[in-house]
């Protein structure tokens, strides 16, 4: 069966996660996390991508972002692959390939799910037990998000501004919001989604995208369609 063509469109949110072929690590000291830190700094700026949100975890990372074409996230995905494959493989003095094939993204539904994606990402090491806050893991938008750390790459989006009338009101939100965490229904469907690239949102929200792009949303029904009565 052919594989289903990734899901972009244009000033949407759309969640990505990258692994590391047969889970190694795609990253092995800070050195590694600066420059891929520099990548996606460069590339977004080169392809009009807004980055909302990130987590570096050492087998994978995730991003939160908005491009601002249908094929800006390809295209950048593609420059920082390549870039830092090049930069790992000489500084380690390695060959071959280094990631587990293609990223995987899916669009989300903004007002439902991207302050949820912001802080399933965020809670993304608290979850894997490397700490026990999300402060503690300097690797990820989180301190950015509450003040702690000054990121001017990073791009806020409209709903963070939301959280409130100030930077403190909003932080102190964010904060808030990261401290209550998701529902295992939340996680379930932000992990699920991500990974098979289907679109996530309300039934309304597909049913408007759906206009937007040829590609599917969301999972057809099992089984062979059902033939119509002959009249």
């Amino acid at each position: 069966m052919a594989r289903q063509p990734r899901l972009t469109v244009a000033a949407y949110p759309h969640h990505v996660i990258q692994r590391g072929n047969d889970r190694q690590a795609i990253v092995r000291d800070d050195a590694d996390r600066r420059r891929l830190l520099a990548l996606w700094q460069e590339h977004a700026q080169t392809f009009q991508v807004a980055i909302h949100a990130y987590v570096i975890m050492d087998n994978h990372f995730h991003l939160l972002l908005t491009p601002s074409t249908d094929q800006a996230l390809p295209q950048m995905m593609q420059a920082v692959g390549r870039a830092y494959v090049r930069y790992f493989n000489l500084r380690h003095q390695r060959t071959g390939t280094l990631w587990e094939g293609r990223y995987r993204s899916n669009l989300i539904e903004s007002e439902r799910y991207l302050l949820a994606c912001m802080v399933y990402i965020d809670l993304n090491p608290v979850r894997a037990g490397m700490v026990a806050q999300a402060g503690d893991h300097p690797w990820s938008s989180y301190r950015h998000c509450i003040g702690q750390e000054s990121s001017p790459w990073l791009t806020p989006h409209a709903l963070f501004w939301g959280l409130g009338n100030t930077p403190f009101a909003r932080e102190a939100a964010y904060a808030e919001l990261v401290q209550t965490g998701l529902s295992l229904r939340e996680k379930a469907q932000l992990t699920q989604s991500a990974l098979s690239g289907w679109a996530l949102g309300s039934s309304d929200f597909l049913g408007q995208l759906q206009h937007t792009t040829p590609r599917r949303l969301v999972p057809g029904k099992a089984g062979r369609p059902v033939k119509k009565a002959a009249d």
